[in-house]
C-alpha cells in the first residue's frame, strides 16, 4: 500500500510528509544523486533532460524538466528549469537548500518565489518518513506556487519516487 502525502500550510510555510517503504540510506541516496533523480523527478509525463549536480554545501543542482506527454495539451514540449543551492547536508538525516526557478544558464528567474527547504529523513520501522518543510518569503509567494499546481506535481513526483525505490530493493 502506498503512503499518501500529508500537506500542511501554515502562513508562508508548507510542510509535506510521506512514508516511503525503503531504508533511509536508499531514500537519501536517490534524492542526492543527479543520475538517480533523472529517473523519477517531476510529475508524470515529464522527464529530466538536464541534470548537473554538485552535492555539497555551497554546491547546486541545476536541472530541466520537459513535458514529453502529448496528452498534456499546452504543456507538451514545455521546459521548466530549476536550481537548488545546498546550504547544509547531514547524511542521511537532513538536507537544507534554497530552491529557485531558473533559466537554462542557471540565472535565477526574477519575480518567481524562492523557497528555503529543509528535508529530514526519519527511520521508522525500516521505512523512511520524509518531511519537506518549505519556507517562502511571503504567503503570496507560497500561494502562487500552489496556484501553479505544485501540490499535485509533488504528489506525482513522490509517487514516481516510491515506484523507483521499489525497483531498487
Amino acid at each position: 500500500m502506498t503512503s499518501k502525502m500529508i500537506t500542511r500550510v501554515e502562513g508562508q510555510v508548507i510542510v509535506l510528509e510521506r512514508v516511503f517503504n525503503a531504508p533511509r540510506e536508499l531514500v537519501f541516496k536517490v534524492l542526492t544523486d543527479g543520475e538517480h533523480l533523472k529517473q523519477w523527478w517531476g510529475p508524470r509525463g515529464w522527464e529530466v533532460t538536464v541534470s548537473n549536480m554538485d552535492f555539497r554545501p555551497g554546491g547546486q543542482w541545476h536541472y530541466c524538466m520537459k513535458c514529453m506527454d502529448q496528452n498534456q495539451g499546452d504543456f507538451y514540449g514545455m521546459e521548466s528549469w530549476g536550481k537548488s543551492v545546498y546550504q547544509e547536508i547531514e547524511e542521511p538525516e537532513k538536507i537544507v537548500y534554497i530552491d529557485y526557478f531558473s533559466d537554462a544558464e542557471g540565472n535565477i528567474a526574477e519575480g518567481m518565489p524562492a523557497t528555503t527547504v529543509t528535508m529530514t529523513f526519519e527511520e521508522v520501522d525500516g521505512k523512511t518518513k520524509l518531511i519537506n518543510r518549505g519556507v517562502y518569503e511571503s504567503e503570496e509567494g507560497l500561494q502562487s506556487v500552489l496556484d501553479m499546481g505544485m501540490e499535485e506535481g509533488i504528489t506525482q513526483t513522490w509517487d514516481r519516487l516510491e515506484e523507483y525505490l521499489t525497483s531498487k530493493q
